[in-house]
């Protein structure tokens, strides 16, 4: 191996630990002052996050609670009709291979 070859990868080694540390440090300043404005409950962050990204809705009326409770129970009930019918060939194929009998 010659001498640049050997730079280059202390080079690029040194900029990966030096990227990352960027990185770690910002991540964690962002942690530190998303818990800061939560009034350091984690749990509030968490909640707060959930709703930024769309998984946790926040309800205004018990009708709206209803819909969307009403929705996840179609969903539900989907994907037991979808699924059932593939567990239930599974409980009841034969052992030895087609056409044995158990």
């Amino acid at each position: 191996m010659g001498k640049n070859t050997i730079n280059g990868k202390r080079i690029a080694w040194h900029a990966s630990i030096f990227c990352g540390t960027v990185i770690s440090i910002w991540s964690s300043a962002a942690f530190l002052s998303g818990l800061a404005q939560a009034n350091w409950q984690l749990s509030e962050l968490i909640r707060q996050y959930l709703v930024a990204v769309g998984l946790l809705q926040e309800f205004h009326t018990l009708s709206d609670f209803y819909t969307h409770i009403k929705g996840v129970e179609y969903i539900i009930a989907a994907m037991f009709l979808g699924a059932f019918p593939a567990f239930y060939t599974y409980l009841n194929r034969s052992r030895g291979g087609i056409g044995a009998k158990t």
